[in-house]
């Protein structure tokens, strides 16, 4: 293989498809990224087993081949380099990495050793904006569950019904829900899938604002292709728990709340909070009046914001980052708030699609 590239773009793709590789590996040509050269391309491939990424880059290819080398050794020099590239390798896959005065070889592993993609039947697709994906995604995916034994919790669910698609992450103490409209929705298109956690955050760092995504449904596989980009994950198997289930039907009361004083004073009181084990802070409601209480070994205070609420005074206490968490992810300046009671779960909603249901906890 012998190729000219442009240092910029091999830059940018190798940054896209090296964040998956761990430090350690099960494989050692796993920390490697795959390349094959041919008819004026490059076509680079990483794979953790559970990800795996395609990317291909303009190339002047004066010789076609395959090779693998190390990833992050060699996105440490491409990034470090100005001006066209030169990769030539050998019979043994080592590879001479040229670039103006620069010489340097790097040693590579036979790329039939590489993992071969496992092929699958697509049994839907779904096509939507990238920019809408990734906005889902970052809605939600902070109250996906990272300990819980139930694999199907340590997904995000994403579920298409009528034209609108819906997603669900929860950790069992608190669920986030958004749901937005497809456009040309095919027929067939109607189903549940979850995909894990670090798929949703990978296509979150790669996607753009203007281009569209196509997802290709398998029954245990999901390839989302990104124009140059593909990317193929496997899917978490199970059934996700009933989410409608947690939410109340109807609730009593329905306050608006500006979203940077709620988050002025949630902020402010858990500086006392910063070293306990099990962080609480008391929301009062009454005479149009939301107080902040936080009490703990170092400290103690209050605060209080101006809303619209009248009837009996109603007091309960919540977890201050799970209360914190979706106003650091949504962009919306006001947003409701909705009790029943100091024992049932409130929510926290918006006009654009966005549901977040989380229980009150019990003072100790």
């Amino acid at each position: 293989m012998k190729i000219k590239v442009n240092q910029e773009t091999l830059c940018k793709a190798l940054q896209k498809v090296t964040n998956i590789i761990g430090s350690r590996t099960t494989l050692p040509v796993l920390a490697n990224v795959w390349m094959h050269a041919e008819e004026n391309k490059l076509t680079i491939v990483t794979t953790d087993l559970e990800i795996r990424y395609v990317t291909e880059i303009p190339a002047e290819v004066e010789e076609s081949g395959k090779t693998t080398l190390p990833a992050k050794k060699l996105l440490g020099l491409v990034s470090r380099f100005h001006g066209d590239i030169t990769i030539e390798s050998n019979e043994n896959y080592h590879s001479m990495i040229r670039c103006g005065s620069a010489e340097i070889m790097l040693l590579g592993l036979n790329p039939d050793d590489f993992p071969v993609l496992t092929s699958f039947e697509v049994i839907r697709t779904i096509q939507m904006k990238q920019a809408d994906l990734a906005e889902l995604i970052e809605k939600i995916s902070y109250a996906v569950s990272v300990e819980d034994s139930r694999k199907v919790l340590q997904g995000i669910l994403l579920s298409v019904h009528e034209g609108k698609i819906t997603a669900v992450a929860t950790d069992g103490k608190r669920l986030a829900l958004t749901e937005k409209m497809l456009e040309n929705v095919p027929e067939g298109s109607d189903g549940d899938i979850i995909i894990t956690l670090k798929s949703a955050q990978e296509l979150k760092r790669v996607m753009d604002k203007t281009s569209d995504v196509t997802m290709e449904i398998g029954e245990k596989q999901i390839t989302f292709h990104l124009g140059d980009t593909t990317i193929t994950s496997k899917l978490i198997e199970g059934v996700y728990p009933n989410y409608r289930q947690v939410i109340p039907a109807s609730f009593k009361k329905n306050i608006g709340i500006q979203c940077d004083q709620f988050i002025y004073a949630l902020e402010l009181l858990s500086v006392t909070l910063a070293d306990s084990t099990s962080p609480l802070v008391k929301l009062t409601f009454k005479d149009n009046q939301l107080r902040f209480d936080a009490n703990s070994n170092i400290g103690e205070g209050n605060e209080s914001i101006a809303i619209e609420y009248e009837g009996e005074e109603m007091s309960a206490s919540f977890n201050p980052h799970y209360l914190l968490d979706p106003f650091k992810h949504l962009p919306n300046d006001q947003m409701f708030l909705k009790i029943n009671d100091v024992v049932s779960p409130i929510a926290l909603e918006t006009t654009d699609g966005f549901l977040y249901v989380i229980m009150p906890m019990r003072n100790k």
